[in-house]
């Protein structure tokens, strides 16, 4: 797996990073014991970075995480989120990103781990009602104390980056980006980032599974999968967005590759490190195996004009959901 280094500060990760949500929330019925056995297979695959949060599960992704890692937590770089209000008892009740509250969720979140640091913290949602340079003046007070390596923000806008950007070094930005969500190339958000030297960490890199190819009706998902009340999943959206699924598969068989690895070298060759969620070690293999894939600038070209900003259908998240992106 060829690594990569994330912003200015010296951060090391491979290529491609593993997102374990889907493991503990979300997305339907989980199995402890095959995501135990698919984060074992990512390190042997050379996988790096691994992606959890507090509001997985609550607390449950982390305590995996925190297993799957013990005794050999020095082959794997741990990046984890704060910044949504969760009691002890797992209640949620919003976004919270004042210091005392940040503070207090690292060591949670570091308990959970069964590590003393963590190397990526991420405010996964900037609270509108505290100053960003309080939330990042507190995660800079952690990287001082040693809990915290490097620190960043999930879903935040231009503006914001910048004012965060100058209380301490962000090295990462997560957001969603894929063949489906271009988004951040017209927002000014990818502009942000090259310019202040920030890398870019893509979640939902496989447009929330749409771009593997393999969901042909909603009625595949699970009765507890979110995505069955995700827009892009719903009725003419659906139907509409299966035909930029149709367009990665035509260049995918041309390619000889499936069109999950197809989508993850486009983000790859975007500058992006992804971190496509799976909890199925077949799957794993599969979308590790997209950082040998190469594109060629014509390649580049043809599938932009085949799916450029804007075709999909539906918003990525439903009315009271977008509310807390891009802030």
């Amino acid at each position: 797996m060829e690594l990569r280094t994330l912003g200015g500060q010296g951060l090391t990760v491979s290529a491609q990073g593993l997102g374990l949500m889907g493991m503990s929330a979300f997305y339907g019925s989980t199995d402890e014991a095959e995501s135990l056995a698919t984060i074992d297979r990512a390190l042997e695959l050379g996988v790096t970075l691994f992606d959890t949060a507090e509001i997985y599960g609550p607390f449950t992704n982390e305590q995996l995480l925190g297993r799957a890692l013990k005794g050999r937590r020095e082959q794997a770089v741990i990046a984890t989120k704060t910044g949504i209000e969760i009691g002890d008892d797992g209640a949620v009740t919003g976004l919270n990103g004042r210091p005392e509250y940040i503070r207090r969720a690292l060591d949670r979140s570091l308990h959970h781990l069964g590590t003393d640091h963590v190397d990526l913290y991420y405010l996964h949602r900037v609270d509108p009602q505290v100053p960003i340079e309080e939330s990042v003046g507190v995660m800079a007070e952690l990287v001082e104390a040693g809990k915290v390596g490097h620190i960043g923000l999930s879903e935040a806008a231009p503006q914001t980056i910048r004012r965060a950007h100058r209380v301490h070094p962000l090295t990462a930005v997560q957001t969603e980006y894929s063949l489906f969500e271009r988004g951040i190339e017209q927002d000014g958000v990818m502009a942000t980032l090259r310019e202040l030297g920030i890398s870019l960490v893509a979640y939902a890199p496989l447009g929330r599974g749409f771009l593997s190819g393999a969901i042909t009706s909603p009625d595949d998902f699970a009765a507890d999968d979110y995505r069955r009340i995700d827009p892009r999943f719903q009725g003419e959206n659906f139907q509409r967005n299966l035909a930029v699924v149709d367009e990665v598969r035509r260049f995918a068989a041309a390619k000889n590759v499936t069109p999950s690895q197809l989508a993850l070298a486009w983000v790859g060759h975007q500058g992006a490190v992804a971190i496509p969620g799976t909890k199925r070690r077949r799957y794993l293999e599969e979308n590790t195996a997209a950082a040998a894939v190469t594109i060629t600038a014509e390649e580049l070209a043809a599938i932009d004009a085949a799916a450029p900003h804007g075709i999909v259908a539906g918003d990525r998240y439903t009315s009271d959901q977008m509310q807390f992106v891009n802030g």
